[in-house]
């Protein structure tokens, strides 16, 4: 066999082989190769039309198969299948070849797997792939890491293929050494679920407060997103929302079991914030919200708990609390991507990734789940300043986010008031309240911690770490 394949893809279900197919339709030369060769014969009758694919059954094959230096890239289940692949492949490549993950692999997996093939010269590049299976098809956002010299020959292969923004600039860059790709799409992911959660309580609160159909909050959120919360997300709720069951005539939303799933990788940047000292409140909260939608035994036994009977609002009060929604839900929105942003930060300090937050921003406009219009402004403002501390420190946001403020709070005490759970607008408002406060009960806390278990405390008017002696005559020592 010739090796003329300019990249191969190995792990054909609806990822891969829609990944695959996008290579070969931007005219690259596509090895195959998957576990069952069923599958890979099954891609070429039906779309061998749509370019050149060079079909293999063996791994000898596969890599016989690739043009150096070899580009292989896996797309299997993350974890111990991934190892299990790269176990298989390694050995038969040679210095300078590259693998490239293309799975939503923890991004500490991703680090020891690049230390480790960085031994044998083989490159590792741990790329996260946002868009699902149609923007793997039609063009994904990219998140590529791994070493600078890997970039240079696989870039140019993933800008082509890669969505494109409103201006043509390609979905992708090169986000920084080891695991930075993956810890990239990690915080992605985040706020995916973030914003999934208070689109979701948007939805609940114009249905339950305002007493709204969901068809009519279909045409809201179809306005909405003729304007400042244009994105992919909001777009596709309208969606949703119109859609009636072909069964019942009911809407659609109706028939669905309101128990949400999740893969995991909100919860990882959960845990990774609590790591690295992140307060990513809102992101934890939507990953809570899941988490309690499954406990079906914990909500039957709690369905007669008592709560408020207010009945929802009249047509021209429900008009304008819709608007109130909507400035609620794009002041969340924001701290959403503040606190995302802000993980991220903190990973590059933790790890030494040389990551450029305005580029990552940029990748976001397109192909990802979480593309938005306001992601330029978010470009914008890293690119003015690459150390801007916070989102909220850009003035552009301060200023929007201030002027949303009473409607917010006004939201949540209809909220509060009717009894609709808001977790993930209360925590957007929390964390808001929290960062402008001048003083937190922090003080009170280590205060309680020097008087249980003598953990010291600073003072305001003086350097130093002091402790009271506070079974004694509660004078101070310095620590």
């Amino acid at each position: 066999m010739s090796s003329s394949a300019q990249i191969g893809v190995t792990g054909l279900a609806v990822m891969g082989r829609n990944l695959a197919r996008n290579f070969a339709r931007n005219g690259y030369s596509v090895a195959l190769h998957n576990r069952t060769a069923a599958k890979t014969r099954a891609l070429v009758e039906e779309f061998g039309s749509e370019g050149d694919f060079v079909p293999t059954e063996t791994a000898a094959e596969f890599v016989a198969a690739l043009e150096r230096p070899r580009r292989l890239v896996i797309m299997v289940k993350a974890g111990d299948p991934t190892d299990a692949v790269i176990r298989e492949f390694a050995p038969l490549l040679e210095p300078g070849d590259m693998i490239i993950d293309g799975g939503n692999a923890h991004f500490a997996d991703t680090r020891r797997r690049e230390r480790e093939l960085r031994e044998q010269g083989i490159h590792f590049v741990g790329t996260g792939i946002s868009g699902g299976e149609e923007g793997a098809l039609h063009g994904p956002s990219i998140m590529p890491g791994g070493s600078p010299e890997s970039y240079e020959s696989l870039g140019p292969m993933l800008e082509k293929i890669a969505a494109k923004a409103s201006d043509g600039a390609p979905c992708v860059t090169h986000i920084g050494p080891d695991g930075a790709g993956h810890f990239v799409k990690m915080v992605h992911n985040g706020i995916e679920y973030a914003d999934m959660q208070l689109i979701g309580e948007a939805y609940q609160l114009l249905r339950e407060v305002a007493g709204y159909s969901p068809a009519r909050i279909a045409e809201i959120f179809r306005t909405w997103n003729e304007g400042r919360l244009d994105s992919y997300l909001i777009e596709i709720t309208a969606e949703v929302l119109s859609h009636v069951d072909a069964a019942t005539g009911r809407p659609f939303v109706d028939v669905v079991l309101d128990q949400a799933e999740q893969k995991g990788t909100g919860r990882w940047t959960v845990q990774i914030a609590l790591d690295l000292g992140v307060p990513v409140s809102g992101i934890a909260e939507a990953v809570f919200a899941r988490s309690l939608s499954g406990h079906s035994a914990l909500r039957e036994a709690s369905g007669e708990l008592a709560g408020p009977g207010a009945a929802p609002l009249g047509e021209e009060e429900a008009a304008a609390f819709a608007d109130q929604v909507e400035q609620a839900l794009y002041a969340s929105k924001i701290v959403s991507y503040t606190q995302g942003f802000h993980e991220i930060a903190a990973g590059m300090d933790e790890y030494g990734w040389p990551v450029d937050q305005g580029a990552v921003a940029s990748i976001w406009r397109g192909g990802c789940i979480i593309r938005a219009a306001f992601l330029d402004r978010i470009r914008a403002a890293y690119d003015a300043r690459p150390d801007l501390p916070s989102l909220l420190a850009d003035k552009g946001f301060a200023d929007e986010i201030g002027a949303a403020q009473d409607d917010w709070r006004a939201v949540l005490v209809a909220a509060v008031r009717q009894g609709v759970p808001t977790p993930g607008f209360s925590a957007a408002l929390a964390y808001y309240d929290a960062l402008r406060a001048r003083r937190l009960p922090a003080a009170l806390t280590q205060g309680q911690r020097d008087y249980f278990g003598a953990h010291t405390y600073r003072r305001v008017d003086r350097e130093g770490t002091f402790h009271t002696l506070w079974g004694g005559d509660k004078s101070e020592v310095e620590a």
